[in-house]
């Protein structure tokens, strides 16, 4: 299956961070428990990355809302999400293959991406960082040849 993507303008801010939410909050549950997804935050860093011309966002749209997104650079994947009601389609996959990226860091307890991730080919570097996003759990850098 491959999806209609388009480049992400600075109007997607808000979409982009409502998709990032939906798919947290599902997703991402038991990493984060029952704090507030940090929307402002989140929107403020979105509007940072479309204003960034060394970063590429693409998105795909779908009848209520944005259902996909990858923003990437020459070098690294840094963020990739599919709303919950699209897993399953093949929209990660894609995003993964539209970046061109050779790293990424995914969240430790983020075991949906890091299957996809090594399932195509991506690897763990063994290092690791906090991430910025109470209760700070670990990030994993994954690279791939």
């Amino acid at each position: 299956m491959t999806s209609e993507w388009r480049r992400a303008t600075p109007a997607d801010a808000g979409p982009l961070t409502d998709l990032e939410r939906d798919a947290n909050l599902v997703g991402l549950a038991h990493v984060f428990g029952e704090r507030p997804f940090p929307y402002d935050a989140v929107l403020t860093r979105w509007v940072l990355v479309l204003d960034d011309p060394e970063v590429v966002t693409e998105v795909v749209a779908g009848d209520r809302g944005l259902v996909a997104f990858a923003a990437y650079d020459h070098e690294s994947l840094r963020h990739l999400a599919v709303h919950p009601d699209a897993w399953g389609r093949g929209l990660g996959r894609e995003g993964v293959g539209r970046s061109g990226a050779s790293r990424l860091w995914v969240l430790e307890l983020n075991h949906r991406a890091r299957g996809l991730y090594e399932s195509l080919g991506w690897a763990p570097t063994g290092v690791t960082q906090e991430c910025p996003w109470e209760p700070h759990p670990t990030e994993l850098e994954y690279s791939r040849d």
